[in-house]
């Protein structure tokens, strides 16, 4: 290949990636940026998946130490990985200067993103709700005093079954094993505890996010309004204008008429007074 076919692609290349006023048609830092941010909701939503099918076993008899660390982890992983995201779609919500193909990303990242953490946010309080009702059915084998007051139905049925279960155990089971069984209990309730603050984390986040996106429509909304406010503007000085010209060329027919009468009237009196 040549050097002037080598400099030909390349002026090619430089064109297509630059406007026709030179600068950049698409901005590579914020393209990476949206991008990388629409990989991680990919993965989150794989994460969802997946939580949506250990959280139903909770309760179950498939219920185990193994599921529960396993939901606790991708719980705890994912809301910090939401907390990320958040970040970043805070971050292209407040983009300047953003292209139509870029406002549509915003508005993709923006939808994506909370459909994700709304079915995060349910499936987190569904693990907490079972979180706790197994910590109060595990309290209340440990306390033989206790009423065990337990709703008969669904889970909460099947949590009165295990807590029957368990304190007919405990009850037979030496110091040591009872000692163990409360600490599992604190484990869970310190599980509860992080949950409940990601709840928390993730609440503000959403109403951080959303709040940027509503004062972005906000904005367009006035973008909007200031162009028809400019349209309308434009199209009444446009009939105004019209208007002027057609007054204009009015009184130039009027002045031309009157020029006429006046040298019709003064050829008629030269003509009078050379012929008198």
């Amino acid at each position: 290949m040549s050097f002037d076919q080598l400099s030909s692609l390349e002026s090619g290349s430089a064109s297509g990636r630059r406007g026709n006023n030179g600068a950049f048609s698409d901005d590579p830092e914020f393209s990476r940026l949206s991008q990388g941010l629409m990989n991680k909701l990919f993965h989150l939503q794989g994460n969802i998946s997946k939580l949506r099918s250990d959280i139903s076993l909770l309760g179950t008899k498939r219920d185990n130490p193994r599921l529960r660390e396993r939901v606790h982890t991708v719980l705890e992983e994912s809301t910090e990985q939401f907390k990320e995201v958040g970040e970043g779609i805070k971050k292209v919500q407040t983009w300047e200067d953003v292209t139509p193909t870029q406002k549509y990303s915003q508005q993709k990242l923006s939808r994506e993103f909370k459909s994700a953490l709304s079915e995060f946010q349910y499936l987190q309080r569904e693990a907490l709700e079972k979180q706790r009702a197994s910590v109060t059915a595990a309290r209340a084998a440990l306390d033989p005093n206790s009423p065990g007051e337990v709703g008969a139905s669904g889970y909460e049925g099947e949590q009165l079954q295990l807590q029957l279960q368990e304190q007919e155990q405990i009850h037979l089971a030496p110091q040591d094993e009872v000692d163990f069984q409360d600490a599992l209990i604190t484990e869970r309730e310190e599980e509860i505890r992080q949950i409940e603050e990601g709840v928390g984390d993730l609440n503000v986040l959403f109403q951080q996010v959303a709040q940027i996106v509503n004062e972005q429509g906000e904005t367009l909304q006035t973008i909007e309004d200031n162009a028809v406010n400019v349209r309308e503007d434009t199209r009444g000085a446009d009939v105004e204008l019209r208007s002027a010209a057609r007054y204009q060329k009015n009184a130039r027919s009027k002045a031309c008429c009157l020029l006429l009468v006046l040298a019709v009237i003064m050829t008629i009196v030269l003509l009078a007074v050379f012929l008198g």
